[in-house]
Order: C-alpha cells, then sequence, then structure tokens
C-alpha cells in the first residue's frame, strides 16, 4: 500500500470548506495516513501556499507525531504541545503563531495549499516554534517517505 494522505474535509485538488479557513472557524482539518514506509518513528507536516503573492506562505509547521498515528483529528489546538496532537510538537507559520493558520488568500483569485506529510525514521530534536526552515533542515537524511495532499481556497 502506497504512503498517502487524506483529508474527511475535502478530496485531493478540489475546494477546502470555509470553517478551515479564515473566513470560517479556522480550524485545521482532520487528515489522515495509510501506508507508512518502514522504519517509520514519526510523522512532520507542513501546511503551505505556493500561490501567496510575496512567494511560499507557511500555514502549519508541526512535528514529532507518534510513528504509531494515523491521523491529526480536526482542530489541533494551537499551542506549542497540543493535547490532541498524537505527541506533536507545533512551529510558528507565517502568521507569527504556533500551530494552525487557515487559508486566507488577498484578493479573488484561488490558491493551492499543500499538505506535506513525512514519515521519518526518529524524532527530531527541534523545539517548540521551529520554522518551516529549521524543521527542512532538521529532517535531512531522515525522510523515509513523503506524500501530499492539496486543497484549493478562494475567498467570496
Amino acid at each position: 500500500m502506497a504512503f498517502s494522505l487524506t483529508s474527511e474535509a475535502f478530496t485531493d485538488g478540489e475546494s477546502i470548506p470555509a470553517r478551515f479557513t479564515c473566513d470560517g472557524d479556522d480550524v485545521s482539518p482532520a487528515l489522515e495516513w495509510q501506508g507508512s514506509p518502514d522504519g517509520t518513528q514519526s510523522f512532520a507536516l507542513i501546511m503551505d501556499d505556493p500561490d501567496a503573492p510575496g512567494g511560499t506562505y507557511t500555514h502549519w509547521v508541526i512535528y514529532n507525531v507518534r510513528g504509531q498515528a494515523r491521523v491529526l483529528p480536526e482542530g489541533v489546538e494551537k499551542t506549542d504541545r497540543p493535547a490532541n496532537g498524537e505527541g506533536a510538537v507545533q512551529g510558528s507559520n507565517d502568521f507569527g503563531d504556533n500551530g494552525y493558520g487557515g487559508p486566507c488568500p488577498p484578493g479573488s483569485n484561488a490558491h493551492h495549499y499543500n499538505f506535506r506529510l513525512y514519515a521519518l525514521d526518529g524524532v527530531l530534536d527541534l523545539a517548540s516554534g521551529a520554522s518551516k526552515a529549521d524543521l527542512l533542515k532538521a529532517m535531512e537524511g531522515r525522510i523515509v517517505g513523503e506524500t501530499k495532499l492539496t486543497g484549493t481556497y478562494k475567498r467570496r
């Protein structure tokens, strides 16, 4: 079984419901994965928007999710170490917060939001608040698998 990431909230390539954006409740969607590679000890996830006017905009950085986990529930708490985050630690997004920051694209064009899930061969030595760049550096040579789910959002 291939390593894959899905959400009950939206299908790959389709629109993310407003509930998960700045126009709604701004809560993270439930994410589920299967087919984790052998040797997986933890997971990390980065959500970003490559269509942002100033370059790729980071919406969520979360890491050290337990290797046995297969889901992040809807509404992961916006704290450094969310109680409902499967042991995870959250990094900083480009809104300046730790945790999830939902889609909130300027203007009237649809943006794409990539949820990239990484399977890692160990737990990372990163404190809460790490940036996307910090996480990518810490993951070098540690990635045993990667999968992606993409959603779109256009403000009304």
